[in-house]
């Protein structure tokens, strides 16, 4: 759980009480909906694209953030600023026995300077001391000609007997929310690269993040299923905006275990998009921040204006505009390997 103590340093009652509040109700929607944390049965994996996450937050937010991040064992990050100074308040909240793994920041006004970031509770997870970004071969350019605009970022981990290589992405997004070409060719050069990474080498690949993939069946997810991937239906079940209509995130596997290994079954392990507008920055909330906004998104404005401001903008820059989603594996494969032992 976080490190609750800086809470005493909200001198303003008001703000201090609400944050109070708030946290009690999200660490209540937080227990009905994700899945306890186990000691070596489960891994509980996420990815979060955090709106231009840097030093730009309240406190009450990182707060939020952290206590969302800490129900999981990993979590993958997009959209991580230049500026670090969010992250390592939030990593300080989280408490000593979290740790992070950051890009360099991309240049490029596709890159917008962005990082991306793996934060990970290590009494769970080993760093296994692999890390680097991709960067295609000549014969493998994206439209034959284009690295990624966003360099994506693999990790190897391990959770229990699961050894895996981890796989981050926020995919090029274009001038609309309909099929962009490159946006396609990018998730079909990064799924096909790991796929004959995976096979050479004989490693289990999860690639996630922020594909910008608008709806489940169309180029943009064919792109990384007919490439070696698959995405497991309990996941695309849930859309990861804020307004639960696009399927921008996903986690998808390529792995090489043994048969009587199984990572995930739709039938015991759980999948979903945390939904934290029913707990923090709800809609009754605006009142309640109207103070902290700029006076020209306010000034001569009618109520359902500033509401929708609220809604659409400022709360995405606390908190963000992407749901975290998240799946729980079973990575504790003690029974297969003695069943194995024994014939």
């Amino acid at each position: 759980m976080p490190y609750y103590h800086p809470i005493k340093k909200i001198t303003d009652c008001e703000e201090r009480n609400r944050v109070i509040e708030k946290l009690l109700v999200l660490r209540r929607q937080l227990d009905r909906e994700i899945p306890q944390k186990t000691a070596t049965e489960t891994l509980l994996l996420a990815t979060w694209n955090i709106r231009e996450f840097g030093d730009n937050r309240s406190l009450e937010s990182l707060y939020y953030i952290a206590e969302i991040i800490s129900r999981f064992n990993l979590v993958a990050i997009q959209e991580v600023s230049a500026n670090l100074k969010g992250l390592e308040a939030v990593m300080h909240l989280l408490g000593h026995n979290w740790d992070y793994i950051v890009t360099d920041s991309t240049d490029g006004t596709a890159g917008g300077g962005e990082r991306t970031a793996f934060v990970y509770d290590t009494n769970k997870i080993f760093f296994r001391k692999v890390a680097g970004e991709i960067v295609l071969p000549p014969n493998k350019l994206i439209q034959g000609e284009l690295q990624f605009a966003r360099t994506p970022f693999c990790v190897a981990f391990q959770a229990g007997w699961f050894k895996f290589h981890l796989a981050t992405v926020h995919i090029y997004y274009g001038k609309s929310s309909g099929v962009d070409p490159r946006r396609v060719a990018e998730i079909e050069a990064i799924a096909k690269f790991l796929t004959q990474r995976g096979k050479k080498e004989d490693t289990s690949y999860i690639l996630l993040g922020d594909f910008n993939i608008p709806k489940c069946g169309d180029q943009t997810m064919l792109a990384l299923e007919r490439n070696g991937f698959s995405i497991p239906d309990c996941i695309k079940e849930h859309p990861s905006d804020l307004g639960r209509t696009k399927h921008y995130d996903q986690i998808a596997f390529n792995l090489k275990l043994e048969k009587n290994m199984t990572v995930f079954s739709e039938k015991e392990q759980k999948a979903g998009a945390f939904n934290f507008t029913e707990s923090v920055y709800t809609p009754e909330d605006v009142k309640a921040y109207q103070k902290y906004f700029d006076p020209k998104y306010t000034e001569g404005k009618t109520e359902e204006e500033i509401k929708k401001y609220f809604l659409s903008k400022w709360r995405t820059f606390q908190m963000s505009d992407h749901l975290p989603l998240w799946v729980e594996l079973k990575v504790d494969f003690s029974d297969a390997y003695l069943k194995k032992l024994k014939a």
